[in-house]
């Protein structure tokens, strides 16, 4: 993604959060609480698509360094299959971070009442 668009991108969700503020403000009852929950399905989006797609990258450039590995020494194989299978296990916990926060913003949140 080009600079300018991700630029653009931020942008316009900082300009979406900032408009949400006043109707947030006032006596909102049922708009206010559909608007909390609105932006809480987009914060959650936010959390989880870089976790997961930060976890693929992690977990891609682990095993191809392991494969690598075993392919230039391979009586190393076992002790880099249990080093890469630990680093995985690593890696994956900060995806599940990020589904958490996720799983918290849609349906435990203390913003929606």
């Amino acid at each position: 993604m080009k600079k300018a668009s991700l630029k653009s991108i931020l942008f316009t969700l900082f300009l979406l959060a900032v408009g949400a503020l006043p109707a947030l403000a006032g006596e909102g009852g049922e708009s206010g609480k559909a608007l909390i929950l609105g932006l809480s399905a987009i914060g959650a989006g936010l959390a989880i698509g870089p976790a997961a797609g930060g976890a693929g990258a992690g977990q891609g450039q682990a095993v191809r360094g392991a494969c690598e590995g075993m392919a230039r020494n391979p009586q190393m194989a076992g002790k880099l299959t249990t080093t890469m299978f630990i680093g995985l296990a690593i890696i994956e916990a900060l995806a599940i971070y990020g589904l958490v926060i996720a799983l918290i913003l849609l349906y435990a949140n203390p913003l929606a009442g």
